[in-house]
């Protein structure tokens, strides 16, 4: 757990956040709704642990006993509501961690702070038993929402929450972190922000995933000689693609972003406008014998392959369609 000067970006949240518990206008329910790995949880725990840190300021001591307990997650009056199944957050679940706990006053803090993480997996009953809570809650309680889309409550949820919405944070603020905070150097800092599309957890995970770097290695050497292998290749190219299946959309963005390098550079001419950098003898030898409509039916034969693989559609074929498209281009 961390507070507000750990998180990267989202300044207009923070000072929302902040400003609510200076001015003592603390609402009874929040909606923190942003991607996957976007920061919500962060923002929400930095956020619980103002609200009980005992110097009472607009953000966490850090010091204190609450804050300390806090950041070992084992402040009492900070709740993490619990799925019992993976994919649910059932009526029980509510009933139990929520409904049943908000009456029984805070143990030692101001409040009584009720995390709820993948908040769109509640079902309408689970809703509807919160919906009772969020209504008439008492006077110390505050309940978060962690949620990948706000639009899967329902309207009376949302009508009694503050909707935060997480922005994209920029590419700049993202490559400076991952470069001056991480050590990562700059050509796979700059092709992690590119796939992080604003979102700073995804471009840390990137940025510390070895099986990322395996991926980016065998898509960029793939595309590298793909115009110069055989036909009777194309098997064995399709075989070393289907070992990374299950990331199958980042092995396509890799593709994608090479020939929007080439398509840059050959519009351009410009090196530093360019992801791959560090690739930069193959992507202007590759720019060079590519026609601007070749490129473009590339990009268009990528967006195909992801809809016909969500299609069911068999992965040695689309694979294979694909290639001999890119290899004709």
């Amino acid at each position: 757990m961390a507070g507000f000067t750990d998180i990267i970006g989202h300044e207009q949240i923070i000072e929302h956040l902040t400003n609510a518990v200076s001015m003592g206008k603390v609402s009874h329910a929040y909606i923190f709704n942003g991607p996957d790995k976007s920061g919500k949880r962060m923002l929400a725990e930095a956020f619980a642990m103002t609200l009980q840190c005992e110097k009472g300021g607009s953000s966490p001591c850090g010091e204190c006993h609450s804050c300390k307990q806090a950041v070992n997650h084992n402040q009492p009056d900070i709740i993490y509501v619990q799925h019992e199944k993976p994919n649910t957050l059932s009526v029980d679940d509510i009933r139990e961690q929520v409904n049943h706990d908000i009456g029984v006053k805070p143990y030692s803090s101001p409040y009584k702070v009720y995390i709820i993480d993948e908040a769109e997996k509640m079902n309408v009953q689970a809703q509807n038993a919160l919906l009772k809570t969020i209504e008439e809650p008492p006077a110390y309680a505050v309940v978060l929402l962690l949620t990948t889309n706000a639009d899967l409550f329902l309207p009376t949820i949302r009508s009694r929450c503050v909707a935060l919405n997480l922005k994209a944070v920029s590419d700049t603020v993202i490559r400076k972190y991952l470069m001056e905070q991480r050590g990562v150097p700059d050509y796979q800092a700059d092709v992690c922000v590119a796939f992080a599309q604003g979102n700073v957890g995804k471009g840390i995970a990137l940025a510390s995933s070895e099986n990322f770097n395996e991926l980016k290695t065998s898509a960029v050497q793939l595309m590298k000689r793909i115009r110069e292998i055989e036909l009777y290749e194309l098997a064995e190219a399709v075989k070393q693609i289907g070992e990374f299946k299950l990331q199958i959309n980042d092995y396509f963005d890799i593709m994608m972003i090479w020939f929007r390098d080439i398509l840059v550079y050959k519009a351009t001419m410009d090196v530093n406008n360019l992801i791959f950098k560090d690739e930069v003898y193959d992507i202007k030898k590759q720019a060079s014998k590519s026609s601007y409509y070749g490129i473009e039916k590339i990009l268009k034969a990528l967006e195909k392959a992801k809809q016909r693989l969500n299609a069911n559609v068999n992965f040695d074929l689309v694979m294979e369609l694909l290639l001999l498209t890119i290899k004709e281009n």
